[in-house]
């Protein structure tokens, strides 16, 4: 059986354009962890359910494990830069950014880089391959910006949404 090459199932998921997010969330000792991931789906309304992926082996992954509990930090179009930054695991990320952790939430929220950030209790965890997936019932949505044009991702490079209607389609194939 072929299961083809990494870089191939790559170039296949480049053509795939996405949100960005940024998956918070404190360590056992009160420490922040977060990383940039675009591996983010809803699978359920009632009860509110959120799906992400991240790497086996990442402090945050362990951390999210460990509290049960994570924020995913949905950013805006001008939050590139802290994308970058989550996503080269530079151990002072936490410093470079403001952030505010209130109690009973799901990680820290990344006041001026997400728009939205969703607060979620683990439910499930399930390793595949090199990955997690974990399942987060959502406990709070807070509204962080009035600007709403999420960050993008695709092609192996950022972008973000058009400006006005007109350069949008409406048209969905059912």
């Amino acid at each position: 059986m072929n299961h083809g090459h990494p870089a191939d199932f790559r170039a296949l998921m480049a053509g795939f354009p996405t949100g960005v997010t940024i998956v918070t969330t404190t360590g056992t000792g009160g420490d922040p962890w977060g990383m940039t991931l675009t591996s983010l789906c809803s699978v359920s309304m009632e009860p509110p359910v959120l799906l992400v992926c991240m790497r086996r082996g990442s402090p945050t992954l362990d951390a999210a494990l460990a509290r049960r509990s994570f924020a995913v930090n949905l950013l805006h179009r001008r939050a590139r830069s802290t994308a970058e930054l989550f996503a080269s695991g530079a151990p002072d990320r936490f410093d470079r950014v403001t952030w505010h952790a209130p109690a009973g939430t799901g990680g820290p929220h990344l006041l001026e880089a997400a728009h939205t950030v969703a607060d979620c209790a683990v439910t499930t965890d399930q390793v595949v391959g090199d990955h997690v997936v974990i399942m987060g019932r959502v406990t709070r949505v807070t509204r962080l910006a009035e600007e709403q044009h999420p960050l993008l991702y695709g092609l192996r490079r950022f972008a973000t949404w058009p400006d006005t209607d007109d350069q949008l389609s409406y048209d969905f194939i059912s």
